[in-house]
């Protein structure tokens, strides 16, 4: 009877076993079967396809999310030269995989010995901004190196061999790049529209096959001997040499003493998700205030009618000419208070602000405390989302198209312009000082959802984030259609100019409401971002730049 019983239980149990094996066997299989389109790892979203597939490469490799966005942003430094590279600076925002965030800031600094008289020769037109006079100290490479020591896996000169082999060998001019080479064909670029002239001096164009071989080089020697060599060595000695022939004033004690900035990240709630951004020099507590501002207005679905959406984007409008009167306000905190910037992220502030938007009409310029400034429009951005949950976002910018201009021909870098972003923002410089930034690489986690989000295009920016964020977040549309929408931008002047996209009827009755239309040549806006919901990952480049997201 005994024995009879004993396997009773043990059939039981054994069953039970079979039951739980069933049931832990279901759950992994339906969680890993992730809707088409979607992905079950891992995700990488750079300007370029070649340079998130690269990124995406080095995560199967075991590589860290670090690792994925610093094999990514050197490829975007000869995919995309005209907007990113190692000669500008950039603004990491990196979520390990327990969820802590840190902000690895190694923005461009003011050189030692920067002109106390720099801002009179501030111009508020575009075609001037090239030049010797406004590159600051290059803090890419340091940046690389911090984030790297802090949250690599594969060794350092890893990252760089894709890109390396890419300079050295060459490839087809893609659309973007091609874009933008005529922009190299002045008699003060000579060096830079060399790079870019085939054997009998004609500048090339899309399609053709550019090489990067100098900066191949420099890439390579910074693999091996690591970044002193960028700050101190052989580079340090050429790439000063090269500034001071074209009349820079950047010495080595510039490169030598330049040091990244570690912080925590500023917060704000935003519904169920909490947004980590990079506090001032950057410009996320302006996209703060505009997200609080527009929170409050309480919309969860997407305007419908004609009425319902000029009423929006004349409230979006308005909260925008407001955040442009307060950009003064984000400075260096090294050498300027963020007191004011910490209020822009607060609820009671952007509820002061709403107050002040009439739904009836706009406002004369000087309503809105405007101080006029100069729009800037490169960047790059690139996200990633591992496999343990751990994220990167981050900005890289060399300022204008092809920043100054200014080329270092024993280096193959291209130098920032970064300098003029202090014009029209601040009265004077300091040795030292980073200049504001739009720049916001933002990480938004919630209970189950984390979403990698950060865009390019100077002061469009703010503004192609914004609608990102709200056209996902409030109006449920995918990452795709988010980032597709076309927008509306604010300009320094509070001219108000559309994508061509936008909604003619909707355009009109902004106007009638007493906005400045005007028109731009060109949106920079780019967002690119990645998202993980319920164990799937979905990822988005956006088109404008002809971006392309790689995934596993």
């Amino acid at each position: 009877m005994a024995r009879s019983k004993a396997r009773v239980y043990t059939c039981c149990a054994l069953m039970l076993l079979c039951v739980v094996a069933i049931i832990v066997c279901v759950v992994v299989l339906v969680r890993r079967k992730c809707p088409a389109g979607t992905f079950s790892k891992a995700a990488v979203a750079a300007d370029s396809g070649r340079c998130s597939e690269i990124g995406r490469d080095i995560l199967q490799k075991g590589g860290s999310p670090v690792d994925g966005a610093i094999a990514a942003l050197l490829c975007t430094s000869i995919m995309n030269p005209q907007s990113a590279g190692i000669g500008g600076g950039c603004i990491f925002t990196v979520m390990d995989s327990s969820g802590k965030v840190k902000i690895i800031n190694s923005r461009e600094t003011a050189p030692l010995k920067v002109n106390p008289d720099l801002l009179k020769s501030c111009n508020t037109t575009f075609q001037v901004t090239e030049g010797n006079k406004w590159i600051g100290v290059p803090g890419e490479i340091r940046g690389y190196a911090e984030a790297h020591r802090r949250y690599g896996k594969l060794p350092w000169a890893t990252l760089f061999e894709p890109t390396v082999r890419l300079a050295r060998e060459g490839f087809p001019i893609p659309y973007v790049q091609g874009l933008y080479i005529p922009y190299v064909d002045t008699s003060s670029t000579q060096l830079l529209r060399k790079l870019y002239s085939d054997e009998n001096g004609n500048l090339l164009k899309i399609g053709d096959i550019v090489k990067f071989e100098k900066l191949a080089d420099t890439l390579e020697m910074i693999a091996k001997q690591g970044p002193d060599v960028f700050y101190n060595g052989r580079i340090a000695e050429d790439l000063i040499r090269d500034i001071q022939q074209a009349g820079g004033t950047l010495t080595l004690q510039d490169l030598a003493s330049y040091k990244v900035t570690v912080t925590d990240a500023w917060t704000v709630p935003l519904g169920e998700y909490q947004m980590y951004f990079p506090p001032p020099p950057a410009g996320g507590a302006i996209l703060s205030l505009i997200l609080n501002i527009m929170k409050g207005y309480k919309m969860n679905s997407v305007p419908q009618t004609a009425d319902e959406k000029t009423s929006f984007y004349h409230r979006y409008i308005e909260a925008f000419k407001f955040a442009n009167g307060l950009k003064k306000y984000i400075r260096d905190p090294k050498f300027s208070s963020d007191e004011m910037a910490k209020k822009f992220t607060e609820e009671s502030f952007a509820n002061h602000i709403r107050s002040l938007i009439r739904s009836d009409k706009a406002h004369d310029p000087q309503y809105y405390n405007l101080t006029s400034y100069v729009d800037s429009f490169s960047t790059t951005h690139v996200s990633v989302l591992a496999e343990d949950g751990s994220a990167v976002s981050v900005t890289s910018s060399i300022n204008h198209i092809f920043g100054s201009k200014i080329f270092s021909p024993s280096t193959g870098i291209i130098l920032n312009n970064q300098l003029y972003d202090f014009c029209g923002r601040a009265d004077s410089i300091s040795p030292g000082e980073q200049p504001p930034s739009s720049m916001a690489p933002v990480l938004l986690k919630s209970q189950s959802k984390t979403l990698v989000i950060g865009s390019s295009g100077g002061s469009m920016i703010t503004t192609g984030m914004a609608s990102a964020i709200m056209n996902h977040l409030w109006f449920g549309k995918s990452l795709e259609e988010a980032i597709d929408t076309p927008v509306v931008f604010v300009d320094s002047k509070n001219a108000v100019k559309f994508e061509p996209k936008f909604e003619k009827d909707v355009i009109e009755a902004l106007e009638a409401l007493g906005h400045n239309r005007q028109t731009t040549a060109r949106f920079y806006n780019t967002v690119n971002a990645v998202e993980k919901e319920d164990g799937c990952v979905s990822a988005w480049s956006d088109e404008r730049k002809k971006g392309k997201a790689a995934a596993y």
